[in-house]
Protein backbone atom coordinates (compact mmCIF):
# COMPACT_ATOMS: atom_id res chain seq x y z
CA UNK A 1 0.00 0.00 0.00
CA UNK A 2 1.06 3.81 -1.33
CA UNK A 3 2.07 5.98 1.95
CA UNK A 4 -0.35 8.43 0.68
CA UNK A 5 -3.44 5.12 0.90
CA UNK A 6 -1.49 3.94 4.04
CA UNK A 7 -2.13 7.49 5.96
CA UNK A 8 -6.17 8.00 4.58
CA UNK A 9 -6.78 4.14 5.72
CA UNK A 10 -4.49 4.96 9.37
CA UNK A 11 -7.10 7.90 9.51
CA UNK A 12 -10.26 6.35 8.93
CA UNK A 13 -9.40 3.49 10.91
CA UNK A 14 -8.41 5.82 13.95
CA UNK A 15 -11.32 7.89 13.41
CA UNK A 16 -14.19 5.57 13.40
CA UNK A 17 -12.37 3.98 16.63
CA UNK A 18 -12.49 6.90 18.35
CA UNK A 19 -15.72 8.21 16.75
CA UNK A 20 -17.94 4.58 18.81
CA UNK A 21 -15.62 5.70 22.15
CA UNK A 22 -16.63 9.01 21.52
CA UNK A 23 -19.81 8.84 20.93
CA UNK A 24 -21.08 7.56 24.56
CA UNK A 25 -19.48 10.97 26.08
CA UNK A 26 -22.65 13.01 27.56
CA UNK A 27 -23.63 16.31 27.64
CA UNK A 28 -21.53 19.30 25.89
CA UNK A 29 -18.45 17.70 27.35
CA UNK A 30 -19.18 14.96 25.06
CA UNK A 31 -20.09 17.23 22.27
CA UNK A 32 -16.47 19.23 22.62
CA UNK A 33 -14.54 16.50 22.65
CA UNK A 34 -16.10 14.90 19.64
CA UNK A 35 -15.54 18.04 18.26
CA UNK A 36 -12.12 18.87 19.53
CA UNK A 37 -10.98 14.93 18.35
CA UNK A 38 -12.84 14.94 14.70
CA UNK A 39 -10.51 15.29 12.05
CA UNK A 40 -6.79 16.09 11.43
CA UNK A 41 -4.01 13.98 9.52
CA UNK A 42 -4.03 11.35 12.32
CA UNK A 43 0.25 11.08 11.65
CA UNK A 44 0.78 9.98 15.21
CA UNK A 45 -1.77 7.48 15.26
CA UNK A 46 -0.20 6.42 11.94
CA UNK A 47 3.35 6.45 13.07
CA UNK A 48 1.85 4.00 16.08
CA UNK A 49 0.55 1.45 13.40
CA UNK A 50 3.13 1.55 11.08
CA UNK A 51 5.74 0.98 13.89
CA UNK A 52 3.45 -2.01 15.09
CA UNK A 53 3.19 -3.60 11.58
CA UNK A 54 7.38 -3.05 11.56
CA UNK A 55 7.28 -5.66 14.84
CA UNK A 56 4.31 -7.74 13.91
CA UNK A 57 1.99 -6.69 16.44
CA UNK A 58 -1.92 -7.37 15.72
CA UNK A 59 -4.07 -4.20 14.23
CA UNK A 60 -6.58 -5.26 16.66
CA UNK A 61 -4.27 -4.25 19.49
CA UNK A 62 -1.99 -1.17 17.91
CA UNK A 63 -5.39 0.53 17.05
CA UNK A 64 -5.85 1.31 20.87
CA UNK A 65 -2.17 3.12 21.78
CA UNK A 66 -3.10 4.79 18.28
CA UNK A 67 -6.34 6.12 19.31
CA UNK A 68 -4.37 7.01 23.13
CA UNK A 69 -2.08 9.33 21.02
CA UNK A 70 -4.95 11.21 19.11
CA UNK A 71 -6.67 11.56 22.13
CA UNK A 72 -3.62 13.13 23.82
CA UNK A 73 -2.96 15.23 21.18
CA UNK A 74 -6.57 16.41 20.57
CA UNK A 75 -6.39 17.55 24.65
CA UNK A 76 -3.20 19.35 23.68
CA UNK A 77 -4.38 21.12 21.02
CA UNK A 78 -7.71 22.19 23.36
CA UNK A 79 -5.45 23.52 25.49
CA UNK A 80 -2.94 25.40 23.62
CA UNK A 81 -5.68 27.20 21.80
CA UNK A 82 -7.14 28.55 25.04
CA UNK A 83 -6.96 32.18 25.92
CA UNK A 84 -4.56 31.76 29.01
CA UNK A 85 -1.81 30.03 26.23
CA UNK A 86 -1.95 30.64 22.35
CA UNK A 87 -5.18 32.66 22.08
CA UNK A 88 -6.56 30.61 18.82
CA UNK A 89 -10.32 30.90 17.48
CA UNK A 90 -9.47 28.08 14.38
CA UNK A 91 -8.55 24.78 14.13
CA UNK A 92 -8.55 22.32 11.78
CA UNK A 93 -11.05 24.97 9.71
CA UNK A 94 -13.65 25.08 12.70
CA UNK A 95 -13.95 27.41 15.43
CA UNK A 96 -11.75 26.15 18.62
CA UNK A 97 -13.31 24.44 21.38
CA UNK A 98 -13.56 27.53 23.69
CA UNK A 99 -15.04 29.51 20.96
CA UNK A 100 -18.21 27.39 19.72
CA UNK A 101 -18.36 26.48 23.43
CA UNK A 102 -17.06 28.59 26.30
CA UNK A 103 -13.26 28.43 28.36
CA UNK A 104 -14.67 25.94 30.81
CA UNK A 105 -16.30 23.39 28.85
CA UNK A 106 -12.87 23.50 26.66
CA UNK A 107 -10.65 22.78 30.00
CA UNK A 108 -13.09 19.73 30.71
CA UNK A 109 -13.19 18.21 27.33
CA UNK A 110 -9.13 18.20 27.18
CA UNK A 111 -9.07 17.10 30.85
CA UNK A 112 -11.51 14.62 29.48
CA UNK A 113 -9.88 13.51 26.35
CA UNK A 114 -6.27 13.01 28.80
CA UNK A 115 -8.09 10.72 30.73
CA UNK A 116 -9.26 8.83 27.66
CA UNK A 117 -5.77 8.51 25.89
CA UNK A 118 -4.67 6.53 29.48
CA UNK A 119 -7.88 4.04 29.17
CA UNK A 120 -6.88 3.42 25.80
CA UNK A 121 -3.34 3.36 26.31
CA UNK A 122 -4.52 0.77 29.10
CA UNK A 123 -7.18 -1.33 27.70
CA UNK A 124 -7.21 -4.61 28.01
CA UNK A 125 -7.84 -5.34 24.22
CA UNK A 126 -3.92 -3.53 24.02
CA UNK A 127 -2.29 -6.54 25.31
CA UNK A 128 -0.80 -8.22 28.61
CA UNK A 129 -0.40 -6.24 31.73
CA UNK A 130 3.05 -5.33 31.63
CA UNK A 131 2.65 -3.81 28.25
CA UNK A 132 -0.39 -2.27 28.94
CA UNK A 133 1.54 -0.68 31.91
CA UNK A 134 4.68 0.47 29.89
CA UNK A 135 2.81 2.00 27.52
CA UNK A 136 0.89 4.19 30.18
CA UNK A 137 3.78 5.31 31.69
CA UNK A 138 5.64 5.88 28.80
CA UNK A 139 3.03 8.37 27.67
CA UNK A 140 2.46 10.01 30.94
CA UNK A 141 6.73 10.69 30.90
CA UNK A 142 6.27 11.98 27.22
CA UNK A 143 2.69 14.19 28.24
CA UNK A 144 3.91 15.54 31.28
CA UNK A 145 5.98 18.11 33.28
CA UNK A 146 9.09 16.19 31.01
CA UNK A 147 8.01 16.05 27.92
CA UNK A 148 5.16 17.89 26.13
CA UNK A 149 3.99 20.37 28.85
CA UNK A 150 7.88 21.26 29.86
CA UNK A 151 7.81 22.54 26.23
CA UNK A 152 4.77 24.39 26.59
CA UNK A 153 5.84 25.92 29.89
CA UNK A 154 9.22 27.10 27.80
CA UNK A 155 7.10 28.20 24.84
CA UNK A 156 5.27 30.34 27.37
CA UNK A 157 8.12 31.67 29.04
CA UNK A 158 9.82 32.65 25.77
CA UNK A 159 7.18 35.27 25.16
CA UNK A 160 8.06 37.19 27.69
CA UNK A 161 12.01 36.36 27.82
CA UNK A 162 14.22 39.47 27.56
CA UNK A 163 16.74 37.78 25.14
CA UNK A 164 15.60 35.37 22.55
CA UNK A 165 15.99 31.64 22.21
CA UNK A 166 19.08 30.33 20.80
CA UNK A 167 18.59 27.59 18.05
CA UNK A 168 20.03 24.75 20.90
CA UNK A 169 17.36 26.69 23.16
CA UNK A 170 14.38 26.30 20.56
CA UNK A 171 15.45 22.67 19.42
CA UNK A 172 15.45 21.62 23.39
CA UNK A 173 11.94 23.27 23.79
CA UNK A 174 10.54 21.65 20.20
CA UNK A 175 12.01 18.16 21.36
CA UNK A 176 9.49 18.57 24.38
CA UNK A 177 6.24 20.28 22.79
CA UNK A 178 6.14 18.38 19.82
CA UNK A 179 8.88 15.66 19.51
CA UNK A 180 7.60 14.03 22.72
CA UNK A 181 4.73 12.33 21.26
CA UNK A 182 5.70 12.24 18.05
CA UNK A 183 8.70 9.61 19.98
CA UNK A 184 5.78 8.05 21.85
CA UNK A 185 4.49 7.29 18.72
CA UNK A 186 7.30 6.06 17.04
CA UNK A 187 8.06 3.51 19.38
CA UNK A 188 5.24 2.49 20.61
CA UNK A 189 5.52 -0.93 18.25
CA UNK A 190 8.96 -1.83 19.55
CA UNK A 191 7.39 -1.40 22.59
CA UNK A 192 4.69 -3.51 22.44
CA UNK A 193 6.85 -6.46 21.21
CA UNK A 194 9.84 -5.97 23.81
CA UNK A 195 11.90 -4.93 20.36
CA UNK A 196 14.58 -2.30 20.43
CA UNK A 197 13.37 0.89 20.27
CA UNK A 198 16.40 3.09 19.34
CA UNK A 199 16.10 2.74 16.17
CA UNK A 200 12.48 4.35 15.62
CA UNK A 201 13.38 6.86 18.49
CA UNK A 202 16.32 8.07 16.23
CA UNK A 203 13.91 8.57 13.38
CA UNK A 204 11.50 10.39 15.83
CA UNK A 205 13.12 12.59 17.46
CA UNK A 206 14.76 14.06 13.68
CA UNK A 207 11.05 13.47 12.57
CA UNK A 208 9.74 15.94 15.00
CA UNK A 209 12.22 18.52 14.49
CA UNK A 210 11.81 18.12 10.83
CA UNK A 211 8.04 18.79 11.45
CA UNK A 212 8.28 21.42 13.73
CA UNK A 213 10.40 23.73 11.13
CA UNK A 214 7.90 22.53 8.59
CA UNK A 215 5.11 24.20 10.65
CA UNK A 216 7.37 27.19 11.42
CA UNK A 217 7.59 27.96 7.60
CA UNK A 218 4.06 27.59 7.10
CA UNK A 219 3.11 29.95 9.50
CA UNK A 220 5.30 32.24 7.36
CA UNK A 221 4.03 30.94 4.16
CA UNK A 222 1.10 29.23 4.47
CA UNK A 223 -2.31 30.14 3.43
CA UNK A 224 -5.22 29.57 6.31
CA UNK A 225 -7.39 27.90 3.76
CA UNK A 226 -4.89 24.95 3.85
CA UNK A 227 -3.85 25.50 7.25
CA UNK A 228 -6.64 25.49 8.94
CA UNK A 229 -5.53 27.44 11.66
CA UNK A 230 -4.48 31.46 11.95
CA UNK A 231 -1.05 32.29 10.16
CA UNK A 232 1.50 34.51 10.93
CA UNK A 233 1.09 34.48 14.33
CA UNK A 234 4.78 33.71 15.71
CA UNK A 235 5.93 36.85 13.62
CA UNK A 236 3.37 38.99 15.51
CA UNK A 237 4.10 37.59 18.81
CA UNK A 238 8.11 38.00 18.44
CA UNK A 239 8.12 34.48 18.70
CA UNK A 240 11.79 33.12 18.19
CA UNK A 241 10.98 30.27 15.46
CA UNK A 242 13.88 28.17 13.38
CA UNK A 243 12.59 30.61 10.46
CA UNK A 244 13.22 33.63 12.71
CA UNK A 245 16.82 32.61 13.50
CA UNK A 246 17.95 31.24 10.36
CA UNK A 247 16.03 32.47 7.68
CA UNK A 248 13.52 30.97 5.60
CA UNK A 249 15.37 28.94 2.99
CA UNK A 250 18.19 27.67 5.62
CA UNK A 251 15.42 26.94 7.94
CA UNK A 252 13.91 24.86 4.74
CA UNK A 253 17.24 23.14 4.19
CA UNK A 254 17.54 22.38 7.74
CA UNK A 255 14.04 20.45 7.34
CA UNK A 256 15.17 18.69 4.38
CA UNK A 257 18.25 17.17 6.29
CA UNK A 258 16.09 16.32 9.64
CA UNK A 259 13.49 14.30 7.31
CA UNK A 260 16.93 12.08 5.53
CA UNK A 261 18.14 11.43 8.73
CA UNK A 262 14.93 10.39 10.00
CA UNK A 263 15.20 7.66 6.59
CA UNK A 264 18.49 6.60 7.60
CA UNK A 265 17.72 6.05 11.12
CA UNK A 266 15.28 3.05 9.72
CA UNK A 267 18.03 1.24 7.77
CA UNK A 268 17.69 -1.77 10.27
CA UNK A 269 13.72 -2.24 8.83
CA UNK A 270 15.10 -1.92 5.46
CA UNK A 271 11.95 -1.87 2.43
CA UNK A 272 9.37 -2.55 5.07
CA UNK A 273 9.72 1.16 6.43
CA UNK A 274 8.98 2.89 3.03
CA UNK A 275 5.94 4.36 4.34
CA UNK A 276 7.36 5.85 7.70
CA UNK A 277 10.15 7.39 5.76
CA UNK A 278 7.94 8.77 3.36
CA UNK A 279 6.20 10.02 6.19
CA UNK A 280 9.31 12.25 7.08
CA UNK A 281 9.40 13.99 3.59
CA UNK A 282 5.81 14.19 3.81
CA UNK A 283 6.15 16.04 7.29
CA UNK A 284 8.53 18.69 5.46
CA UNK A 285 6.17 18.92 2.20
CA UNK A 286 2.57 19.47 4.11
CA UNK A 287 0.34 21.93 3.70
CA UNK A 288 -1.54 21.76 6.69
Amino acid sequence: MSFDAALAAAADEVGAALDDLLAAMPGDVGAAMRHAAAGGKRLRAFLVLEGARLHGIDPGRAIWPAMAIEAMHAYSLVHDDLPAMDDDDLRRGLPTVHVKWDEATAILAGDALQALAFECAAHPEAGGTETRAALALSLAQAAGARGMVLGQALDIAAETAVAPLTIDQITALQAGKTGALFEWSATAGARMAGADMAPLADYARAFGLAFQIADDILDVEGDEADTGKRVQKDGAAGKATFVSLLGLEPARTRAAELAEAACAALAPYGDAAENLREAARFAISRRS
